[in-house]
């Protein structure tokens, strides 16, 4: 127990840091809640070979909450722009494909990978699409409705809780949208459906 609170401790203080350095690249001032990660993690894809790509994991509490859903570390496909937090996140998930890059570069980054990925199951972002102008959020929704298998979802965050779609989610079907209130600040997660 201890162990745990030392390492949220350890995480939610890289995390604050690098929130003060760069607070539209890292928008949010604290890690998500393990009630926001569980959220997202019930909409990993049903098939277990399935890779998952996640978009600005952090210091990795969403995917901790993914693996603990049971989603298999080596189908785990990380993109994280900041290479402090990357770093972190490789010591963490020794299995998982962890990449520093851009999410707006996702297509061509899982192309390089060792094994090429042509598609995923799922993309879990905790991305701050409301920090992007809509011509750009748009544009990153394209390129993951483009990654995804047929039927596949994207599940987005958001701190705007009154409003059911984010940006980008137009050429999406919305299939759930829930409002997570223990967390800080609270969080709105939807659901989009290719």
């Amino acid at each position: 127990m201890a162990r745990k609170i030392i390492a949220a401790l350890s995480d939610s203080t890289v995390f604050l840091r690098e929130w003060l350095v760069n607070p539209q690249r890292t928008g949010a001032v604290a890690p998500s809640s393990p009630m926001l990660g569980a959220a997202m993690a019930r909409w990993l894809p049903r098939n277990p070979n399935s890779f998952v790509l996640e978009l600005g994991p952090g210091t990795g509490a969403v995917t901790d909450a993914l693996l603990k859903y049971g989603l298999r570390e080596d189908r785990l496909i990380g993109i994280e722009k900041n290479a402090t937090l990357a770093k972190i996140l490789r010591k963490r998930f020794l299995d998982a494909h962890i990449i520093t890059g851009d999410a707006w570069d996702l297509d061509k980054l899982l192309a390089e990978l060792p094994q090429a990925i042509e598609s995923v199951g799922a993309v879990i972002s905790s991305l701050p699409f409301l920090n992007f102008p809509p011509e750009q959020a748009d544009s990153l929704a394209r390129k993951i409705r483009a990654i995804l298998e047929p039927r596949g979802r994207w599940v987005q965050y958001s701190y705007q809780i009154i409003k059911d779609r984010s940006r980008g989610g137009n050429d999406f079907k919305l299939v759930a949208s829930k409002v997570v209130w223990f967390n800080l600040p609270p969080a709105r997660v939807s659901v989009y459906q290719k």
